[in-house]
């Protein structure tokens, strides 16, 4: 298990406190106008108080810090509980779009619907109320993190805009990558660079220099996120392949079961012979133990998995070196040093 860096605890426990408040302020306004409203407000506190790893805000405050921002200010604050509110909005209408049952080892948002749409013998058709009452959670989610952001500044406000733009449009390629199959290594990368990239690492980083305003270090802070972003994803493909379920809180081989379009399964099929071929187009399908592991086969002998781990490696090496152009607040640079080590070599 690959040890969370205190750089990050230490912003996650003051984000957590933050979400806090605003929960409690947000339920007992709506539970005065109806009581029914508390249960999706109190599914977005406990899906966004669930084991999240507080990654995009704990970018947001180093940002801030790089950028000559008071490192027990608060003027972080409200982009950091901004981005884990985007985050909860981004996972559980992830979910839906993937039909995924599970979330760290938890049912999903839609099919906890379910289970209420079952056990009240509601009318109409479960899955239908449960996708429906998921996506306007994840709606909720969206407002409550732009209300965060508020009346920012102009300059912050281009980055908060941009971060919402590209990570919706980063979804949609993932989106039609996964029904079409027909995915490059290029292409997934493109995915990469706006689904994840952007929305995990450069933009947080963006936003917390903007914050303390330094809008001016946005290409210094994007030499640094994005590669580290890209190496970010490839690990999070790799947990997805060949993740353990315990761990990561999803089934073994889900993205293979999904047919998710990365680099992984592109760089597979660009070295397959027919057999090995014939083997991964099995993903994308309902598939049993051997099936999956059969893939995962194919994905280590046509030298998938070497070259991934190699880009990761060679990603993250110029990530560390693009910090040395940065800013040093604070012990700045030694804290995204040990972030950047974190978010390539965890395993959950």
């Amino acid at each position: 298990m690959t040890d969370i860096p205190a750089q990050l605890l230490e912003v996650a426990n003051r984000v957590d406190q933050a979400l806090a408040e605003i929960f409690a302020d947000e339920r007992a306004t709506w539970r005065a106008l109806d009581p029914a409203l508390d249960t999706p407000l109190g599914d977005l506190e406990d899906f966004v108080a669930g084991g999240g790893k507080r990654i995009r805000p704990a970018y947001c405050h180093w940002g801030w810090v790089t950028a000559g921002g008071d490192p027990d200010g608060d003027g972080m604050l409200p982009g950091a509980c901004a981005l884990e509110l985007l985050h909860a909005f981004a996972l559980v209408h992830d979910d839906v779009m993937d039909g995924s049952p599970t979330r760290r080892g938890s049912p999903t948002t839609w099919a906890r619907y379910i289970r209420r749409h079952e056990a009240g013998h509601w009318q109409g058709e479960g899955r239908r109320f449960g996708e429906a009452a998921a996506i306007l959670v994840g709606d909720i989610a969206m407002v409550m993190a732009d209300r965060c952001i508020g009346n920012a500044p102009p300059e912050v406000r281009a980055v908060w805009d941009a971060l919402r733009t590209e990570l919706n449009m980063g979804q949609y390629l993932d989106v039609l990558g996964t029904v079409t199959g027909d995915v490059s290594a290029e292409s997934a990368r493109t995915i990469m660079r706006n689904k994840t990239a952007g929305y995990t690492i450069v933009r947080p980083l963006q936003l917390g220099a903007a914050l303390a305003g330094r809008a001016d270090l946005a290409d210094d802070l994007a030499a640094h996120g994005m590669p580290l972003g890209i190496a970010f994803q490839l690990r999070d493909d790799m947990l997805g392949a060949f993740g353990d379920s315990e761990r990561t809180g999803k089934p073994v081989g889900d993205d293979l079961t999904e047919g998710k379009p990365t680099v992984l399964m592109a760089l597979a099929r660009d070295a397959a012979d027919p057999a090995q071929s014939a083997v991964l187009d099995k993903a994308g399908s309902p598939m049993g133990a051997d099936d999956i592991a059969a893939i995962q086969q194919v994905m280590v002998d046509t030298g998938a998995v070497a070259a991934s781990e190699a880009e990761t490696e060679r990603l993250l090496a110029e990530a560390l070196s693009a910090i040395e152009a940065l800013p040093d607040h604070h012990g700045s640079r030694a804290a995204l040093r040990a972030l950047a080590d974190y978010v390539v070599e965890r395993d959950v």
